[in-house]
């Protein structure tokens, strides 16, 4: 299992800690993304070139890509990116014992100062 480290501008990062985003379609060139990994966001603002400090960890549960399409996605999606279907399961500090045990390098980092 490994945990991801991306960046994300505020207003994807708050839809996702809201919940009302529950995907996140990234660049898999450099990442070699896997069903149950860690993705920590890292709230970053592109017009500033700097983070805010929020963080919140997700597990990837679902992957769309070319490897594994749905529907449309082998002719839509171009061949170099994933849709992520995640879950919330910490953020800022509120880390339940489960997700220490799952994923502690992130639960860390999540709970730093």
């Amino acid at each position: 299992m490994t945990i991801h480290n991306v960046k994300s501008w505020p207003a994807f990062f708050e839809a996702m800690i809201s919940g009302r985003k529950m995907h996140d379609m990234r660049d898999k060139r450099d990442r070699d993304y896997k069903v149950g990994d860690g993705l920590v966001l890292h709230e970053w603002d592109p017009f500033t070139g700097a983070y805010s400090g929020r963080k919140a960890l997700f597990e990837i549960t679902y992957i769309t890509g070319n490897e594994s399409p749905c529907a449309m996605s082998s002719a839509a999606l171009d061949r170099n990116f994933v849709i992520l279907s995640v879950k919330m399961t910490a953020c800022e500090g509120v880390v339940p014992a489960i997700v220490k045990a799952k994923f502690p390098g992130a639960a860390a980092l999540l709970t730093a100062e």
